[in-house]
């Protein structure tokens, strides 16, 4: 049994070009759509998450509060859930997997929206990560269907060091010879447990390794146990071409990169009209502070607002300890009130 439910997109054609003849997103919803269709918010899931990952931030009494709100999670497409290469039927499956961008993916979300269940205008998008990305999207792509954006740890376009970040991810996994052009028999496990490993230097802060908080917060035995159970286990939990897939979304992500903007980021972030609280983390190594800076200086109604925190990327996500998830939950609640 699933605990979710799948939108039929039917045919779509992609940004690439690649037409996909039925692809499918996945979403689970939380609460009850009020008769005035006005209480729906929506939370795309982040990299390699699912729904499920994202509800340590809905609940009675807090921001996202079921009993007021309809919230919708949609599944990025890639993570598994929606369509991705470990699920799409031939000749899209598994090394053939189309590209598949972030505009693709809100575009497909807008549908999801308004096709099934007649929204026009929606409270608040908020994300974190590649969640936060998909929220920025949702702003520039639809700003008069968008009253508030919540984008935590995330960024309205991948920075050139990011895409970097993630060409290192990459290079075990297309490396490693059990890979074979994505048409692997068994799974790449070298490669997927040397990706883990560099991207265990950049989830969380230096300072976060410095005071042990692998191990006095969350409890690791050793470093080299952190480093194993909590990046290493996950890593090995995933398809490999889902993780590339979505590292391919990660790194073209841009809200000016599509036809209503042909690339003037200034002039996308200008037409972001919803009331916007943008929250970087003061120690994101993947999206730095000064990038979110930038972004809000060309928003005509946003506020920057940093997560002071040693957790890194983390301070923004599931993993976060309790000050920095009481910090973003209180955030949601006062852009809701607004």
């Amino acid at each position: 049994m699933t605990d979710f439910e799948t939108f039929n997109l039917g045919r779509v054609t992609l940004q690439s070009g690649a037409t996909l003849p039925d692809m499918q997103l996945a979403y689970k919803t939380y609460g009850r759509l009020n008769a005035a269709r006005d209480n729906a918010i929506v939370y795309p899931t982040f990299y390699s998450g699912s729904h499920v990952d994202n509800e340590w931030l809905i609940g009675e009494h807090k921001g996202l509060d079921p009993r007021e709100y309809f919230i919708i999670v949609p599944n990025m497409f890639g993570n598994g859930v929606s369509s991705s290469p470990s699920n799409n039927p031939p000749p899209y499956d598994r090394g053939c997997y189309p590209h598949v961008t972030l505009y693709d993916n809100v575009a497909m979300q807008h549908r999801l929206v308004t096709e099934k269940f007649g929204i026009e205008s929606l409270r608040l998008v908020v994300g974190w990560s590649m969640g936060a990305m998909q929220a920025f999207h949702w702003a520039a792509m639809y700003p008069e269907m968008v009253e508030r954006i919540l984008p935590a740890c995330g960024a309205a376009r991948c920075s050139r060091h990011n895409f970097v970040f993630i060409e290192g991810l990459k290079a075990p996994l297309l490396l490693d010879p059990e890979f074979r052009d994505g048409f692997y028999d068994a799974p790449p496990t070298r490669g997927m447990r040397a990706a883990a490993r560099v991207f265990a230097g950049w989830g969380f802060s230096q300072a976060f390794l410095r005071q042990r908080l692998d191990m006095e917060a969350m409890g690791y035995g050793s470093l080299e146990d952190f480093i194993t159970h909590f990046w290493e286990g996950d890593f090995l939990r995933k398809d490999a071409n889902n993780i590339l897939s979505m590292m391919w979304s990660w790194q073209h992500g841009d809200i000016s990169a599509n036809p209503l903007y042909n690339g003037d980021f200034d002039r996308a972030l200008g037409s972001i009209t919803a009331k916007a609280i943008v929250m970087p983390g003061r120690t994101d190594l993947y999206f730095p502070p000064e990038d979110s800076e930038y972004e809000v200086s060309k928003m005509p109604n946003a506020e920057l607002r940093p997560i002071e925190s040693v957790w890194g990327h983390f301070a923004g996500g599931p993993c976060a300890n309790s000050v920095d998830a009481r910090f973003i939950d209180s955030a949601v609640s006062e852009i809701l009130a607004m």
